[in-house]
C-alpha cells in the first residue's frame, strides 16, 4: 500500500520545502497558534503559483471550537468563494453542533459551496461523541477524507481507533492520521495500514531581531514573542526517506 503524505504548512517557505520533498499534498493554513485558520489570499496565491503538490486550503474563520454563528457562516461562504477563484486543489473544513455531532446542514452547504473541489473533514472529528456514526455521516455528505488522531491527544495513542475507522470505511473515504506524527513514528502508521499521514514537523526559528524588549505579541504557548515556527527540512527529509524504505 502506498501511504500518502500530507504536510501542514503555515508559510510560503514551508510550502517550498514540501515541494522539494515531493509530498503528496499540502494543507495550507494561517493561525499557527490557533491550530490552523483560513490563510490569506496572498499566501494561497504565492503557494499555488510555485509548488507542485496538491494544495488544500483550510477554511476555519477562527480558533476555538467548531460551532459557528451566522456571521461566521457568512465568513466561511465568502472565504470559499474567493479562494475558489485561485483554483486550489481542495478545501479542509469541519463543523459540529453544540452536542458534539456533525453539523449536517452547514457541512452539506460547504460541500456545495466548494464544488467542484473536494473537501477534507478536519480534526473537529476528534470531538464527535460517536465517531463511527460521524464516519457514516461524513461519507454520506461527500467528504474525501477525514483527518483524525483517533480521538486521542496524539495519533500514536489513537492508532487502534485509526485502524478501526480505516476498516469500517472500507475504502469509501480515506482516513488520515494526524497529531504528533513525525519522522520517528511515521513508520508505525504505515505498518498499521493507515492510508495517509499528516504532519507539521515544525522547528523553532529564533528571531533575527537584535533588541530584546520582552513584550509578547501573541500566545504565551510559544517559546518567545519574537521567533516563529517553520517546517524543518532535516526532519522532513528523514521522514520521506524512512517512508521510501518501508
Amino acid at each position: 500500500m502506498n501511504t500518502e503524505t500530507e504536510i501542514c504548512c503555515f508559510s510560503y517557505h514551508s510550502a517550498l520545502l514540501a515541494h522539494q520533498a515531493s509530498v503528496t499534498r499540502i494543507e495550507l493554513c494561517g493561525g499557527f497558534a490557533e491550530g490552523g485558520t483560513t490563510p490569506s489570499n496572498g499566501l494561497i496565491k504565492c503557494v499555488l503559483e510555485s509548488v507542485s503538490p496538491n494544495v488544500y486550503t483550510m477554511i476555519r474563520p477562527r480558533g476555538g471550537d467548531f460551532v459557528y454563528s451566522e456571521s461566521e457562516i457568512l465568513t466561511i461562504y465568502s472565504e470559499i468563494e474567493e479562494i475558489k477563484k485561485l483554483n486550489p486543489s481542495g478545501f479542509v473544513f469541519g463543523a459540529l453542533t453544540r452536542s458534539g455531532e456533525v453539523d449536517l446542514e452547514l457541512c452539506k452547504n460547504v460541500i456545495e459551496w466548494a464544488s467542484p473541489f473536494p473537501v477534507t473533514f478536519h480534526r473537529a472529528f476528534d470531538y464527535c461523541i460517536d465517531p463511527f456514526m460521524a464516519l457514516e455521516q461524513i461519507i454520506d455528505l461527500g467528504f474525501e477524507r477525514i483527518l483524525t488522531s483517533g480521538q486521542q491527544t496524539s495519533a500514536l495513542a489513537g492508532i487502534q481507533q485509526l485502524q478501526g475507522l480505516t476498516e469500517r470505511a472500507e475504502g469509501r473515504i480515506q482516513i488520515m492520521a494526524g497529531a504528533g506524527v513525525n519522522e520517528s513514528n511515521a513508520i508505525e502508521f504505515i505498518r498499521a495500514g493507515i492510508p495517509a499521514i499528516h504532519f507539521t514537523l515544525k522547528e523553532w526559528q529564533p528571531s533575527l531581531f537584535k533588541t530584546e524588549r520582552g513584550i509578547p505579541m501573541g500566545t504565551e504557548n510559544l517559546p518567545d514573542g519574537q521567533g516563529h515556527y517553520e517546517t524543518s527540512k532535516s526532519k522532513l527529509d528523514v521522514l520521506i526517506q524512512k517512508i521510501g524504505k518501508k
